[in-house]
């Protein structure tokens, strides 16, 4: 559209201006144009008007009215046989009088910057044209706190707020109180916690803050209009503003995505996805610079919101922004006049719905022949996938955490009365159980430690019965670091009706009568800089999952996650237990999986759910059950035996025969001389550390991760004093510890060269490879019964994501009929991710090992997996259990072959010295004489790389990498050095096919993809094969750190590869296998709760939050439609909303005792 050239006043005394003709293109008028609509409102009434146009007038400045939508959909509405456009140019509204403004029936106008919004009423008044947008309501749109006003009138769902008014021409002092805290604002008597936002009042400024709490790292986004290819920035900045007015209102956590609503009228919206500008702050720019969108659909509930915001702001093209959260959505901002960019669709929709408005208005009064036309303005497609290939519909994993700091705690048994009203205050008696990490209730615990050791000083014989060296411990911990952080400290407290049970038969102190609390103090355990590492990288081969996984989608491997999840065709949500370094973990492994940048706080605040509901991810192993009781009771017992394994001893403690344990149980021979060992080679370590502490040199050592001599001596002095009691007998539950600070001190401490830490890792290390796993159960019923009393939530929650994957949701969804550039706009794959601690992660392989799933004697394949997994010694950090659902679109949908599921499970990270004797599985997804026609081949799973923006390009063969695929750059602050797998082929037991199958290595790799394949193991052919290098042996491992071995700069271990444990399982058998689980999981639970009520019917009112208090599951969880439903669908004029489809379900039957929504 190219700009008038006389800008001067014609003839007739109107303003020269731009018109677009009846067949789309612009010019300018005549003098012929000038009499027909000038005759129209000057003194020839009385001609005939069957020739008159009714004039569609557009006011506003000059960079709006010639954009490219503006343009575009001006032309179609020039299509209609008896509208003319004009356009007002910017100089006639800046500089003229209203009164020589264009004259036209209706009038476009909106407000930006520069525009004069006060001629633009006054014409209004003057002409009294028809108006597309009322201009008075634009005055509101400025001022967010008039916006909200008016959304809460109307009675639509915004986040909670308040207005912090320091607004000279607003007076109002209740208006203008902010209490600041660390973790939250207090606003005129609101309390918000962080992360919460704050917005200028102003609707014209963009600098908008999200604030993060300390326990996500703290600091702040700051929001601002985009630009480049930025729209936010994280600051370390963790206090508000104190000056200018500002909205503060809870933050949404919507899965790093916003949703921008644009109505044409009431009866249209059209809705579009973007990534949220607080996720890493980077616009994502398609090759013509324009953010990239996709088109998604709106449950019929945002349909009435797009309808009620259209009328209440007066606003017929009106855009508005949406934040979908914990199952609703909420409006967020409303932007005015708003127009699609880049949609074709909405281009052609949007004339004809304004075009067919004007024609209905003032066609009659122009006595224009129109009638409104008959023809639907929304056909609804159902999108229909090709090919004959499975299609990938779910993946489901669940991760452990990476490598971390070693766990430290302290148990004691406390009777003290403070110790009670403090448990009573936060509400314990509720549950019996109760966790502090807050710094107030922290400090609450510190005063009371301190309190009850000064009383200790001055009354030595007082009746304080908890231990003083406990109370000093306790005292000493809190008061580390200077402050207080919920994420590296905390205290826990259970009721204990009857008092600390006995651990053996033979405890050293004497029990005492009537109720205790158990106090457990944790602190340590943070995720180090190579767990980071770790788990980023994971996230990145992780796409390769995924169709396409083979294409480079910006320079990354893994196209496919990639373009599934840019176009909304990927259901997506990430689960985390509330331990700080499994959120870390969880917020690490998106960076990766989606190629984010930038600060993991923002994208733990908006990608990570926190799921401590209910015990999903979240279990007090302190807190044990009485199976647990008894088993460690046992483990307790035959570890204290001062005598060698007997036949007797290995069918006590290994009864399943598993070769992990009995080859540890060689190695350890005589566990009380073990123990002595073990506890002599500490003794030598802590000697050997106070060494380098007296030594000069030494004074200012930094260890790995900011660590300090003295705090590593403090760490082994601890273990050295608590390992061996007393009487002289050992405490077993401290091997886990031991081998935990070992482990962590040879892969990250080494360059310190303590003598013997290798052999102490080896001794700590088969110790461990007994008490760990058996701890989780001895027998296979003590082990389905501890698992259930873990996981059985979790297992409810895997049983429901299994079920509602072929099922319309209330997620972001690619739109079909509005998508361009996607081959397969109907594609729709769910993802659930959850990161949790070793218990979940023991306990639900326990459940899949001995639940009964499939028969060993049976199935070959499944003998194969159970023979590889009880080889395998440890669940290391990342060790991952993934299930993958597959459907044929071919099979009728109610047969038995139409959904297909797959188990797969990695050990986690390589061990110090695992290359020697890593049992080795049998591949992934290798093809199965039973399944060789149902074998999804990955390549033909519509590759997504070939979606017409990111085709992929191949003109020459694949040069294979004969790296590791884990390996990428090297960043400051980690040291990414990461192991490639070994060739050997050791370990050939536990593989179905010989490695001979395997393609070469100069064949093209298959659809998995070389760059990823290091996530796999080899069966697909080559992907273990294209992994393969030479490496150095373990025993350069000390070298090498001697130089790197400092914060940032440590060795961090590649992951074990997934190997399949089965590839041809039906829904119907996994469903079947859930629902028996869950069943006998919630009868045992219920007997449990009936006991545990019991004992505190003497306390506060109990109310008991469980998993399973009602019914049992004994079939599964059906869904059924929110209670309440609005009647949006009441008789009027057929919608033209271009986003069809029902609304989802959102609540699950009671009979699930969940509070799960289809998350």
């Amino acid at each position: 559209m190219s700009e008038s050239s006389g800008q001067g006043m014609c003839n007739s005394g109107l303003p020269r201006f731009l018109i677009g003709s009846e067949v789309g293109e612009i010019r300018e008028l005549d003098d012929t144009d000038m009499r027909n609509i000038s005759g129209c409102y000057g003194e020839d009434e009385e001609e005939d008007q069957s020739e008159r146009q009714i004039v569609v007038g557009i006011c506003s400045m000059m960079k709006k009215s010639k954009s490219k939508p503006m343009t575009e959909i001006m032309e179609r509405l020039c299509k209609f046989e008896y509208i003319t456009v004009v356009i007002f140019p910017e100089e006639v509204i800046l500089n003229e009088p209203v009164e020589k403004w264009p004259l036209c029936d209706c009038l476009i106008s909106f407000h930006s910057k520069g525009f004069p919004l006060d001629k633009a009423v006054s014409y209004a008044k003057l002409r009294n044209p028809l108006l597309i947008n009322d201009l008075n309501m634009q005055y509101f749109i400025q001022d967010r706190r008039e916006v909200y006003r008016i959304l809460q009138e109307e009675g639509i769902d915004l986040p909670r707020y308040a207005v912090l008014n320091r607004d000279p021409d607003r007076p109002e002092g209740k208006e203008c109180n902010l209490v600041e805290s660390e973790d939250h604002v207090e606003v005129n008597g609101e309390v918000f916690h962080k992360p919460f936002v704050e917005k200028p009042v102003s609707a014209e400024d963009h600098n908008v803050y999200i604030y993060y709490p300390t326990s996500a790292g703290g600091g702040s986004q700051r929001l601002f209009r985009k630009i480049g290819s930025r729209s936010s920035v994280y600051s370390p900045e963790s206090t508000v503003r104190k000056t200018g007015s500002y909205i503060y209102e809870e933050f949404m956590p919507t899965d790093g995505t916003d949703v921008k609503v644009y109505t044409v009228g009431p009866d249209y919206a059209h809705a579009e996805a973007r990534k949220s500008p607080a996720l890493d702050g980077k616009v994502e720019r398609d090759s013509e610079g324009k953010e990239i969108r996709y088109p998604v659909m709106l449950t019929a509930m945002e349909k009435l919101v797009a309808r009620k915001v259209c009328l209440a702001f007066k606003q017929t093209v009106c855009g508005f922004d949406l934040l979908r959260a914990n199952g609703h959505s909420f409006v967020c901002d409303v932007n005015g006049f708003s127009f699609v960019k880049n949609s074709m669709k909405y281009y052609d929709d949007c004339a004809k719905v304004l075009g067919n408005m004007v024609m209905r208005e003032l066609a009659p009064q122009f006595h224009i022949p129109w009638s409104i036309p008959m023809e639907a303005e929304d056909i609804p497609i159902v999108p229909t996938t090709s090919g004959t290939m499975m299609e990938l519909r779910c993946v489901i994993a669940v991760i452990r955490h990476g490598d971390r700091t070693p766990k430290q705690k302290m148990k004691m048994e406390v009777r003290n009365a403070l110790f009670f009203e403090l448990f009573e205050k936060y509400g314990g008696y509720k549950t019996g159980k109760l966790k502090l990490k807050k710094p107030k209730q922290l400090q609450e615990v510190l005063d009371i430690a301190r309190q009850l050791l000064a009383e200790l000083v001055l009354h030595n014989d007082c009746e304080i019965e908890e231990k003083k060296s406990k109370l000093e411990q306790l005292k000493t911990v809190l008061e580390m670091y200077g402050h207080f952080s919920g994420i590296n400290r905390k205290v826990q407290l259970t009721y204990l009706p009857n008092g600390q049970p006995k651990a053996s038969s033979e405890e050293e102190d004497a029990l005492k009568e009537g109720p205790s609390l158990l106090l457990v103090l944790k602190w340590g355990g943070e995720l180090t800089p190579a767990g980071r590492v770790q788990a980023e990288e994971l996230g990145r081969a992780f796409r390769c999952m995924y169709p396409g996984g083979q294409g480079d989608y910006a320079g990354f491997p893994g196209c496919g996650l990639l373009r599934l999840h840019s176009t909304y065709r990927h259901d997506l949500k990430i689960y985390a237990s509330d331990e700080g370094r499994v959120q870390m973990t969880a917020a690490a492994f998106a960076k990766g999986l989606l190629a984010l940048e930038g600060e993991l706080t923002p994208i733990l605040v908006q990608m990570v759910k926190s799921a401590n509901m209910n015990g999903l991810l979240d279990s007090d192993s302190d807190s044990l059950t009485d199976c647990q009781q008894r088993v460690k009771a046992r483990l307790h017992e035959i570890m204290q035996k001062n005598k060698d394994f007997s036949e007797e001893d290995y069918n006590k403690l290994a009864p399943t025969g598993s070769p992990s344990l009995v080859n540890s149980m060689r190695v350890i021979v005589n566990p009380v001389r073990t123990c002595d060992h073990v506890h002599t080679l500490i003794k030598s370590l802590t000697c050997q550390i106070c060494k380098r502490l007296e030594d000069p040199k030494s004074a200012d050592l930094q260890l790995y991760h900011s660590e300090t001599l003295e705090l590593m001596l403090q760490r082994w002095s601890k273990l050295e004093r608590d390992f061996r009691m007393k009487n002289g007998r050992y405490d077993i539950s401290k091997i886990p510890d031991i081998y935990d600070c070992v482990k962590y001190d040879t892969q990250h401490n080494s360059s310190l060269n303590l003598e013997d830490t290798l052999e102490l890792f080896r001794l700590s290390r088969a110790l461990a490879d007994i008490i760990i796993p058996q701890e989780y159960g001895i027998t296979k019923a003590e082990k389905l019964d501890i698992a259930s009393a873990y996981c059985l939530p979790l297992v409810k929650k895997i049983q429901l994501d299994l079920q509602r994957t072929h099922e319309d949701e209330a997620v972001n969804k690619l739109h079909p009929l509005y998508s361009r550039g996607v081959m397969s706009p109907g594609r729709h794959v769910r993802t659930r991710l959850y990161f949790t601690s070793e218990s979940h992660v023991h306990s639900l392989l326990s459940i899949f090992r001995y639940g009964g799933l499939l028969d060993e004697q049976k199935d070959e394949q499944w003998k194969q997996a159970m023979d590889y997994l009880s080889a395998v010694t440890e669940l290391n950090y990342m060790t991952q259990i993934v299930i993958m659902l597959y459907e044929d679109n071919n099979k009728d949908p109610s047969s038995e072959e139409r959904f297909h599921v797959e188990l797969h499970f990695s050990p986690g990270v390589k061990g110090c010295k695992d290359e020697d004797n890593a049992p080795m599985g049998f591949g992934f997804r290798p093809a199965s004489s039973e399944n060789h026609e149902k074998q999804t081949n990955p390549g033909s799973l519509e590759d997504l790389s070939q979606d017409e923006p990111d085709r992929a390009t191949l003109t020459e063969p694949i040069n294979i990498q004969r790296k590791s695929p884990l390996i990428r750059n090297r960043k400051a602050g980690s040291m990414e050095a990461l192991s490639e797998s070994n060739t050997s082929s050791r370990g050939l037991a536990y593989r179905i096919f010989p490695s001979t199958s395997r393609q070469s290595p100069e064949i093209k790799p298959s659809g998995l993809g070389a760059q990823c394949a290091g996530l796999f193991s080899a069966s697909f052919p080559n992907l273990r094969d294209l992994t393969r290098a030479p490496r150095k042996k373990p025993s350069s491992l000390r070298n090498l750190s001697s130089q790197a071995g400092f914060e940032g700069c440590s060795l961090v271990p590649s992951i074990y590869p997934l190997e399949t444990l089965h590839n041809s399982l039906s829904l119907k058998q996994v469903d079947e296998f859930l629902t028996a689980l869950c069943k006998n999981g919630s009868e045992a639970q219920f007997k449990r709760l009936k006991s545990l009520s019991a004992m505190f019917e003497s306390h506060s009112q109990p109310s008991i939050d469980v998993d399973s208090q009602e019914t049992p599951v004994s079939v599964p969880v059906q869904l059924k439609q929110p209670a309440a439903q609005p009647l949006w669908n009441t008789s009027g004029p057929s919608s033209t909303v271009s986003s069809a489809g029902p609304s989802s379900p959102s609540v699950a039957e009671p009979s699930s005792n969940f509070g799960f929504n289809n998350e």
